[in-house]
């Protein structure tokens, strides 16, 4: 036995057995195409940029998969984006939509060589394409391309194209793992491989930089002004001066999380038993944990135990 492998706890004992709890959304799905993968980066870096997390973010978004270019209307490379807001918002379907207006008008329309197309066929849609389509000033033009029906705007590089309707789908916010480790370098490393692992199951968008948050954060607040603040019972430093309500374990010093959002329930199932495998390989990894607030949150639960009962690890 290496000394690594020593250092790695057995997977049922490494993981606690408790649940993530996620919630519904309603999301918008889009193909962006690009001449290459620089500006396809830079496109999608620009569409899900301040996109973290709702608290204070107009949604969340992120990069579902990567297509190359026999996958793509245009056969050209091109990354699938999901914008993600919460259901229980009243106004749920108007903002989503607005929200898909200002990044693509704003983040793909003005990314070079860039090109949007509708992902999700649904009853209902938004008129994206005609709307941002007013940026032609009166030049623009509805046509047939790539086997789709779009829009074309002049624009000073060329011409750019995006679908007439965009469609939306209910989807689930929220699935989340924690690592626990008693340095941040191990800490980090696990949330990392977590982060890229989820990242490869495709229609599961991570939403946080690199993947990964380092602030994970609780529901309500001392404050009456927000809506959310610090997890204190999980902070390592505040260990001591929360004495027993503290919930961190003796050799914490820190905790990172990853938040994932999706498609659908099974969708994020899988990429959270995918993470928990790549996290277990990091020699020194003390816990891995999910957050919950007891179903006041959501319903849509992911039992961490369930997820590797199959023994194939």
């Amino acid at each position: 036995m290496t000394n690594s492998t020593a250092d790695r706890l057995p997977l049922n004992k490494l993981v606690e057995d408790t649940y993530a709890e996620g919630f519904r959304s309603i999301y918008g799905e889009i193909l962006i195409t690009a001449r290459d993968r620089r500006w396809l980066d830079r496109a999608t870096a620009a569409a899900t940029g301040h996109a973290s997390s709702t608290i204070l973010c107009d949604c969340e978004a992120g990069v579902a998969q990567i297509m190359d270019p026999s996958q793509t209307p245009d056969g050209r490379i091109g990354a699938v984006v999901q914008f993600h807001v919460p259901r229980f918002r009243k106004d749920r379907r108007e903002h989503l939509e607005r929200v898909m207006l200002a990044r693509i008008s704003q983040n793909v329309l003005t990314c070079p060589t860039a090109r949007c197309f509708n992902r999700i066929d649904s009853e209902d849609y938004f008129k994206l394409g005609r709307k941002i389509a007013f940026f032609g000033d009166r030049h623009q033009f509805r046509d047939e391309r790539y086997g789709e029906k779009g829009w074309v705007i002049p624009i000073l590089g060329g011409e750019f194209f995006l679908s007439r309707r965009f469609g939306y789908a209910d989807g689930v916010m929220g699935g989340n793992l924690w690592f626990y480790a008693g340095d941040e370098d191990t800490a980090i490393d696990a949330a990392e491989r977590a982060a890229v692992a989820s990242e490869s199951v495709p229609g599961c968008i991570t939403t946080f930089p690199g993947g990964v948050a380092a602030s994970g954060s609780k529901a309500g607040s001392s404050y009456d002004f927000t809506i959310a603040s610090t997890y204190a019972e999980y902070c390592p430093t505040l260990k001591e001066k929360l004495g027993e309500d503290s919930k961190v374990p003796d050799g914490v010093r820190c905790i990172m999380e990853i938040i994932l959002n999706g498609a659908d329930l099974d969708c994020l199932k899988t990429a959270i038993r995918e993470a928990i495998l790549a996290a277990a390989e990091v020699p020194g990894l003390k816990r891995i944990s999910a957050g919950n607030y007891g179903g006041r949150l959501g319903k849509s639960f992911i039992h961490l135990h369930e997820l590797i009962a199959d023994g194939s690890w």
